[in-house]
């Protein structure tokens, strides 16, 4: 089965865009995205999802970390956990994220 899309209607921007791409099985050039890429992410994913959780604050924490580093300076990163009630940057988060920078 193939799905056609026009790659100009799809965005390629926001916290969604990347999973409505693999619902699609298209890449946002418009490529398919090979069979076996889309077998082993849903094998992960489901993994995932059967996963126990650790908590709601862990995984807030966890994903402003990995998202965050991203976007916002190390120390700003840290002060604005602090500010939040989060603790605040570990080592090896520092090295991991930032290390390279």
């Amino acid at each position: 089965m193939t799905t056609e899309i026009n790659p100009g209607t799809q965005t390629t921007k926001g916290a969604d865009a990347i999973d409505e791409a693999i619902a699609r099985g298209i890449d946002f050039d418009g490529s398919p995205i090979p069979a076996a890429k889309l077998e082993l992410y849903h094998t992960v994913m489901g993994l995932e999802a059967n996963r126990q959780r650790s908590g709601v604050s862990n995984t807030m924490r966890s994903r402003i970390v990995r998202i965050g580093a991203k976007h916002i300076p190390q120390a700003e990163l840290d002060q604005k956990l602090v500010d939040a009630g989060f603790a605040p940057l570990k080592e090896k988060e520092i090295a991991f994220f930032y290390g390279g920078k």
